[in-house]
């Protein structure tokens, strides 16, 4: 099981490449950021943990852009993956999304894992004229699209909601092919589309029953005649245990994500190493 550490990345607190340097010393695998462009004040929406227009951290609206703060963590490591929990692809131009994510797969030598979700903030999508109803449809487009451009040498997509003629862009992603991880609530109709379309599955905070969903989700992953088995990315809400581990290497998981705080920098390596000990990881040599 891999392990990796999600800052709630803001204007405030510890910056996001001192994070992940911190992290990648501890002996993580993997840095995840989130995204929301903006918050709607007034919304419809209800947060999925409060159920309502709470919003249980001020950081949703205080959210630096990922890409970017992705690309500054890569400065300064060389080796711990660079992911998002989770982007939201379908509030971005395809196109340019494409190109910003392929150069920093290419200037970070192929270390982004894409953890993409669907987005629960249906106000946050209406401002992006994201039509919340068909925002899977417009995700699969988008992931159709930019995986196109990033391996074909003369791109084209034909689609409802991405169209463009043949095309050439540059830089390739260093990967041969980016990981795709899908955050969302688990359920037949997720995991038939990560089964279509993805290599994994990121659980959200409140999940609960994860063996039972582990294995519907390698049944849809069989059903759909994928090979191997899907990655199963899990968000941590309490302290590492052997107990808590067992029951997640029972179930399938090949990744761990444990949360840092919203404390200062110190509290902030502190807190990682702590967890990091817990964990048994072998610190890396800075």
């Amino acid at each position: 099981m891999r392990h990796g550490v999600v800052l709630f990345a803001s204007d405030r607190g510890i910056r996001p490449a001192d994070a992940a340097l911190a992290a990648e010393q501890a002996g993580f695998d993997a840095f995840y950021v989130p995204e929301h462009t903006h918050i709607p004040v007034r919304r419809e929406a209800p947060h999925p943990g409060t159920g309502g227009a709470a919003l249980p951290d001020d950081r949703y609206s205080r959210t630096l852009d990922p890409w970017v703060a992705l690309a500054t963590a890569a400065q300064v490591t060389t080796r711990i993956r660079l992911a998002t929990a989770v982007a939201l692809p379908v509030e971005s131009d395809p196109i340019t999304l494409a190109k910003t994510i392929a150069t920093l797969d290419h200037l970070s030598g192929g270390r982004v894992t894409l953890g993409a979700g669907f987005g629960w903030n249906t106000d946050e999508l209406g401002d992006h004229r994201v039509d919340s109803p068909r925002r899977r449809t417009v995700l699969r487009e988008y992931v159709e699209a930019m995986r196109a451009l990033w391996t074909q040498e003369v791109a084209e997509y034909q689609g409802e909601y991405v169209a463009f003629g043949p095309s050439w862009a540059y830089p390739k992603p260093a990967q041969a092919h980016v990981p795709l991880i899908i955050g969302a609530g688990g359920g037949p109709k997720t995991f038939a589309w990560i089964a279509r379309t993805a290599d994994g599955w990121m659980t959200t905070p409140t999940e609960t029953g994860l063996g039972g969903k582990a294995d519907a989700l390698r049944e849809a992953w069989s059903a759909a005649g994928r090979p191997g088995e899907p990655e199963i990315h899990v968000l941590a809400t309490s302290r590492p245990t052997p107990e808590l581990l067992g029951s997640w290497a029972d179930a399938g998981v090949t990744d761990a994500i444990w949360g840092l705080p919203d404390r200062s920098p110190d509290e902030v390596v502190a807190s990682l190493g702590r967890t990091a000990e817990r964990l048994g990881l072998a610190a890396a040599r800075p």
